[in-house]
């Protein structure tokens, strides 16, 4: 595993995934035609936009993990081309098209997470060598992530404590590259360093405002020592 993931609670990243999806569908399932046309934090995408690409990256983690159940070669990463056409396909549907996908696809991520038995294999997930243990991890970031992008709600500070430490974590494995200056971020569970070059900052908050602000989906103010510092947009 990576630096910050280490040994994944499989069971219970599992149970946070499916909790969290069943949040994100009841809000989505409120929402009129006009709300799903609405603009999101990430630049050109509407809620149809966000909505899609959840459904399809629930698609890409299913071929994943049945890749990993059969024995077969972990199926290549769609190109950027093909992700955007998609993205564009799908975000021109009607509301209930839009929230059927979403379900659909949810649904069949978590039966084929729930068939897997060894949680051992190598697999690839953002150009990180992980197992496929990663693989609910990867998703419970991207249905909370995206859910801060459809809901103007109680955002991150409503996360469970135990599901946002293993967020942080994986946010960190996202960032290990990134260009950012020397930090040394302190959370409820851990204390990791990241970026490099320059006076170390220190930036302290609770592991989910971490795990938001460096998602992109927090104001710096909203976390101590950031100083204006605003890390980009994870999708």
């Amino acid at each position: 595993m990576s630096r910050y993931t280490g040994t994944v609670p499989v069971d219970d990243v599992i149970r946070w995934n499916s909790d969290a999806t069943q949040r994100l569908l009841g809000f989505t399932i409120a929402m009129g035609e006009d709300e799903w046309r609405e603009p999101t934090p990430l630049p050109g995408w509407s809620r149809a936009h966000v909505a899609t690409h959840l459904a399809r990256d629930a698609d890409r983690l299913r071929g994943v993990v049945e890749a990993v159940a059969s024995g077969a070669p972990q199926p290549p990463a769609p190109t950027r081309a093909e992700r955007m056409a998609d993205l564009e396909a799908g975000a021109d549907r009607d509301g209930l098209a839009l929230q059927i996908d979403l379900d659909t696809s949810a649904g069949s991520l978590q039966a084929a997470i729930e068939k897997l038995t060894d949680w051992t294999v190598p697999v690839t997930l953002h150009d990180l060598d992980l197992t496929v243990a990663a693989v609910p991890l990867a998703r419970l970031h991207e249905v909370c992530v995206h859910h801060l992008d459809l809901d103007n709600g109680p955002g991150a500070d409503a996360i469970d404590p135990a599901a946002a430490a293993w967020l942080l974590r994986w946010v960190l494995d996202l960032l290990a590259d990134a260009d950012l200056p020397s930090l040394r971020l302190e959370g409820d569970s851990l204390a990791a360093e990241l970026g490099s070059g320059g006076e170390v900052r220190r930036v302290s908050a609770s592991d989910a405002r971490l795990w938001a602000w460096l998602s992109g989906r927090l104001v710096a103010s909203a976390v101590s020592g950031a100083d204006g510092l605003q890390p980009p947009l994870l999708g």
